[in-house]
């Protein structure tokens, strides 16, 4: 997060070529803030472009590289606050938590402009969110929160399901609050929520799991902390990240960096 700035490297031998700066205003009062922190970087799939979250200006940035010499960068005014995000399933529109806000910024990559944003709460914590298709809303990007139990589909189809785009379509309930990942993959039907800074040890030592197929008939729990067989620590159940082939999927369990994790 410091200093308040991000860094064009080469990418074989990662020399630093430009270093820019992200002091700057913020995009509601206009106020000036010296430490706007750089929360999230990500590749555009259209354009020669790192898209660059601004977190405390609300600003995000469409970063061309093709030419670092005379670099070009465009401005999208988007929402305070802004954190971690990922790409629809098209791979053409970034959806972004702004969680103090309690909004999440929709880019569209292609047109490279803001195309909504959407309220939600509270304080989203995506990570990269998760896509699969519902069965009656169509496909659909996901994002649990810290701020309380709740876990928000936003349509994500303006071509095949116009009337859900760029809204909240369906709103369930996971184990509690404090969660930041939540994953799914292709050729799984599981979508997964954890909730390690949930103040519940058994909250946050387990991980939540919905069928994607019926959603709506809740969660199941499984004790990862427990089956884990670490020593005492709090042993905070985060991060769900499948392999490749999507048979599997692994979770990190966090302790103190004096304890067995």
């Amino acid at each position: 997060y410091w200093p308040p700035q991000y860094v064009i490297m080469d990418g074989a031998t990662l020399e630093p070529k430009r270093i820019i700066s992200t002091r700057g205003t913020t995009v509601d009062t206009q106020e000036y803030h010296p430490e706007p922190r750089v929360a999230a970087i990500i590749a555009s799939h259209q354009h020669p472009e790192f898209i660059v979250n601004v977190k405390e200006t609300g600003r995000i940035l469409l970063v061309n590289y093709s030419d670092i010499n005379n670099l070009t960068v465009t401005t999208i005014n988007a929402a305070r606050f802004l954190h971690d995000g990922g790409w629809d399933s098209s791979k053409r529109y970034f959806l972004t938590a702004a969680n103090k806000s309690d909004k999440v910024a929709i880019v569209d990559s292609k047109e490279r402009k803001l195309v909504t944003l959407v309220d939600v709460d509270t304080i989203p914590h995506p990570g990269r969110g998760a896509n699969f298709t519902h069965p009656e809303y169509g496909p659909v990007w996901v994002t649990s929160a810290l701020g309380n139990d709740k876990i928000t589909m936003i349509g994500t189809d303006p071509e095949g399901h116009p009337d859900q785009a760029w809204k909240v379509v369906q709103v369930v309930s996971g184990q509690g609050g404090g969660s930041l990942f939540v994953k799914n993959h292709p050729n799984s039907k599981n979508l997964w929520v954890d909730s390690p800074l949930n103040p519940e040890a058994k909250i946050s030592q387990s991980v939540a799991v919905f069928d994607i197929d019926d959603i709506d008939a809740g969660y199941a729990v499984l004790p990862i902390a427990e089956w884990a067989d670490l020593s005492d620590g709090p042993k905070r159940v985060v991060h769900p990240e499948y392999n490749k082939n999507g048979d599997e999927v692994w979770f990190s369990v966090w302790s103190g960096k004096d304890q067995e994790s």
